[in-house]
């Protein structure tokens, strides 16, 4: 299994928005959608801002692969649903410490069940 080099996740891991592009139904990629990206761990996480009615979510969810951009690491990318719930007690904490400069509604909503739901662990290809 390949694993993120300690540069890839920390450059990642620091930017402020990721792009993701999942592999539509017909195995081309979709256009690339600007999302939050966390760290925990040795272990990166987006989710959906608009649970299970973002585009590219149920993309990356049907699909399971895709790539990603963000801190000048460009990699094609595994999505791996997570829904352990003390885990995503977790990922919801380094959500709040990281994103919270930018008010509660945005960083609630991203927390909130709704989105939890859709918590994807990025595993590099």
């Amino acid at each position: 299994m390949t694993t993120w080099t300690s540069d890839e996740i920390n450059r990642i891991a620091t930017a402020d928005e990721l792009e993701v592009a999942p592999l539509g139904g017909d195995g081309t990629r979709l256009r690339p959608v600007p999302i939050w990206v966390v760290r925990h761990d040795d272990d990166l996480y987006v989710r959906s801002y608009k649970g299970d009615d973002g585009r590219w979510y149920r993309a990356a969810k049907a699909s399971g692969q895709g790539r990603i951009q963000a801190g000048g690491v460009d990699r094609d990318v595994s999505f791996v649903a997570e829904d352990d719930p003390g885990l995503n007690e977790q990922i919801d904490a380094a959500y709040r410490s990281k994103y919270h400069r930018y008010g509660q509604n945005y960083v609630a909503t991203i927390v909130s069940s709704g989105a939890r739901t859709t918590t994807l662990k990025l595993l590099p290809r």
